[in-house]
């Protein structure tokens, strides 16, 4: 699952803080990753990819329609790679995404889209980050909560239903069971209410994952932060990327302009622009949740 996004209202906060640093330069054609492209993509010279709603800092989709973020940069490096023109169409939901790749109304959904073990069956994908789940908490962390450790007795903000929300009540169990205080566990519906909670106080911290977190504190510098970055807390390794049908033609030329990009140095430069360096990953891989390569 992609994990929880922001609410389009935070994603109008104050967006092109994020993209202030230098350009990326323009990739050079790869004929060979461009010859392994279905021929019906080479013969149309497009790909057809899946946006479902904004996931910032990766990508938020503005009021006229345009696609802005990390997706954006990625977008146009592998454009230039591939030599195809990589177009998008805004897709309600994530389940519809995944739907329309199925039906083949979409070649792609570049994401990132969580990378999980049951969706390998029908799906390829082709991780290019690694996330985590993490704590926002006030500025200064007050409370010193650096894990799950140490939030028995506290105010925690979930998403509702999300994996989140499942972590932190099996972490409030075992808080009882060493005859600790419960986690006080409050249920949002969006992540801006979440994080918003922990800066009026309603919330001790909020638990969800960092990629997004990383976005709305550097939104909110004087008043929140992140804490426990790095660790697990609770979760298996969390990759994403792009999704694509089980076994496409496709897949294999996506995951060769991925590892250009790796190895020219143009990934991390944009990982970095978005504040994404703690969600580097070594290298891409195709389904890395099984522990394929």
């Amino acid at each position: 699952m992609k994990f929880m996004k922001l609410a389009a209202v935070a994603a109008a906060i104050g967006f092109s803080a994020c993209a202030l640093a230098a350009g990326i330069p323009s990739q050079k054609f790869d004929k060979s990753l461009h010859d392994m492209l279905p021929a019906s993509i080479q013969k149309s010279g497009v790909i057809r990819n899946a946006v479902d709603g904004s996931f910032p800092p990766y990508y938020i989709v503005t009021p006229d329609k345009k696609i802005e973020g990390a997706l954006s940069d990625f977008t146009k490096a592998l454009s230039e790679i591939l030599g195809v023109k990589i177009e998008h169409s805004l897709v309600p939901s994530l389940p519809g995404t995944l739907m329309g790749l199925q039906s083949n109304r979409y070649d792609i959904s570049l994401g990132p889209i969580g990378d999980f073990p049951n969706r390998e069956g029908k799906n390829d994908f082709v991780d290019y980050v690694q996330e985590y789940v993490v704590f926002a908490v006030r500025k200064g962390n007050p409370l010193k909560i650096n894990g799950l450790e140490d939030i028995c007795g506290r105010r925690v903000a979930v998403m509702a239903g999300g994996s989140a929300e499942r972590v932190i009540k099996q972490a409030s169990a075992a808080c009882t069971k060493e005859k600790k205080q419960a986690v006080v566990i409050q249920s949002y519906d969006t992540q801006t209410t979440s994080a918003l909670a922990v800066r009026s106080g309603r919330a001790d911290a909020f638990f969800s994952s960092q990629a997004p977190l990383t976005y709305f504190v550097s939104q909110n510098k004087g008043y929140l932060e992140l804490a426990a970055v790095g660790k697990k807390n609770g979760f298996n390794d969390l990759y994403q990327g792009a999704v694509l049908p089980k076994d496409s033609a496709l897949t294999p030329a996506v995951l060769g302009a991925f590892k250009v990009m790796f190895k020219n140095g143009t990934y991390k430069a944009i990982m970095e622009k978005y504040g994404l360096h703690n969600n580097i990953t070594p290298k891409p891989g195709k389904n890395l949740a099984s522990g394929a390569k």
